[in-house]
């Protein structure tokens, strides 16, 4: 049985770094903690790493389509290699908590955001376990905001918990409930 793990983010060089992109630096982080490299693969548009924990086969994910077109690369990576939504976890940004704030969830509606909303939409399911990432509270210009770079401290501050969440998927690998996943890394 293989599991997914999809950072959401937009591809090139003009948003590397930018708060949109908190799930791609997390995936980032976990290909280099498991010492694989993204390989861009025509067949899903977007670039995949793999690799294995206690005999389960993982995929890393980093849509190529754009933020709000990702449910195309989840459906399609997730149907190729018949990946139950229930083994899939989505990481990406989320403007309502501080930089280096998270919350962990299990179902739940796109909260407004649009990667989110087009992969609920592909797979027909909001029973998607997610990392939603802090990249900082904001009320005005949302577009220009999520766009924008983190600064060093704040960047810093991102990537603090990595570790933790790291742990998070495997304990959701691993097939601890909701519960258990955040009693085990708080």
């Amino acid at each position: 049985m293989s599991k997914l793990i999809v950072g959401l983010g937009n591809p090139g060089s003009k948003y590397e770094e930018t708060k949109h992109n908190a799930g791609f630096l997390f995936v980032d982080y976990l290909a280099e903690s498991y010492g694989v490299s993204f390989k861009h693969n025509k067949k899903f548009n977007g670039e995949v790493a793999e690799f294995k924990i206690k005999g389960e086969k993982i995929f890393l994910g980093k849509p190529n389509t754009y933020m709000n077109l990702s449910g195309s690369f989840v459906k399609s990576i997730s149907d190729f290699y018949s990946i139950d939504t229930s083994d899939i976890i989505v990481i990406y940004d989320d403007f309502n908590f501080d930089v280096g704030c998270y919350r962990i969830r299990d179902k739940g509606s796109h909260g407004g955001h649009n990667g989110m909303k087009d992969i609920i939409n592909k797979l027909k399911t909001s029973d998607i376990f997610r990392i939603k990432l802090g990249i900082g509270i904001t009320t005005g210009d949302i577009s220009n905001y999520v766009l924008s770079r983190f600064g060093k401290k704040d960047l810093i501050n991102l990537k603090e918990n990595f570790p933790k969440l790291k742990d998070a998927c495997e304990l959701i690998i691993d097939g601890n409930d909701l519960v258990d996943v955040n009693n085990k890394i708080s």
